[in-house]
């Protein structure tokens, strides 16, 4: 997929397809494994990653639907799960985080890396890629570290090609979300999160859902096809590899009270 800013601009005039159903509910006793993106999907994206509002009843509505699942529900995020940890409190829900660099089970208090970490001069670069553009925030997590132009959107094409030298140097991938820019170690994104959970014994035999509202999710929505399952995507309509939408984060709290008879 060609990576360019025309994703960052809902004005740009980019071809997109015919709108997509919504999912339908999902029923009791249904084999289903939920996966979860988080900033956009869960919660509403803020300026600044700091400034997101968690709802006061996500976190038990999350630990209520993992039960409802038998467990077979997870968050998939590019946030690290600390990060996660500091907005949800200790909720008994598996994750995984740096965009699947770090894995976590149901219940398990340490995290399986799934990445190598990533090198120090690659921040140090990106650190100083961002000072020169306007003193941009700079995002360091242990497998990624993201660049977030939201204050400064005309540095697009100058900031992504020089990440796409830095990641050609450092043999990493760069992903290109909303009004961020990410350069990720190899091994580190949602779709072998997704399948590494799949390859447990609680998700074994089941159809994956994954929602998600940003281009960063896509990994997923292809990583969940080959189990017979979808993706649900979240917000505007755009090119994707998701097979529902739901129109926002409330449509998704609303889609998810359904399961545990409340929503966030």
């Amino acid at each position: 997929m060609t990576i360019d800013c025309r994703e960052a601009f809902p004005e740009s005039e980019i071809p997109i397809p015919s709108d997509l159903p919504r999912p339908s509910p999902i029923a009791t006793g249904e084999m289903i494994a939920l996966f979860l993106d988080f900033d956009g999907t869960l919660v509403e994206i803020a300026d600044h990653p700091e400034s997101i509002h968690v709802a006061d009843g996500l976190p038990a509505m999350l630990e209520a639907l993992s039960t409802s699942l038998d467990g077979r529900m997870a968050i998939v995020s590019g946030r690290a799960l600390s990060d996660l940890d500091r907005f949800l409190g200790p909720v008994a829900v598996a994750m995984a985080g740096s965009h699947g660099g770090e894995f976590r089970e149901a219940g398990a208090r340490d995290a399986i890396p799934l990445a190598k970490p990533l090198p120090a001069a690659v921040l140090e670069n990106l650190q100083a890629l961002a000072k020169a553009h306007g003193d941009l925030l700079v995002e360091a997590k242990p497998f990624s570290a993201a660049i977030h132009y939201r204050t400064n959107p005309s540095a697009c094409e100058a900031l992504l090609e020089a990440t796409q030298a830095m990641a050609a140097a450092n043999g990493l991938k760069l992903k290109h979300g909303k009004m961020v820019i990410e350069l990720v170690m190899p091994g580190s994104d949602k779709g072998t999160a997704v399948r590494r959970f799949m390859d447990l014994p609680g998700f074994k035999n089941t159809r994956p859902v994954f929602a998600g509202d940003d281009v960063t999710d896509e990994d997923a929505f292809k990583a969940v096809a080959p189990y017979g399952g979808g993706g649900i995507l979240v917000g505007p309509m755009r090119e994707t590899a998701a097979v529902w939408r739901l129109e926002s984060v409330a449509a998704v709290h609303a889609w998810l009270g359904a399961v545990t008879g409340d929503a966030a």
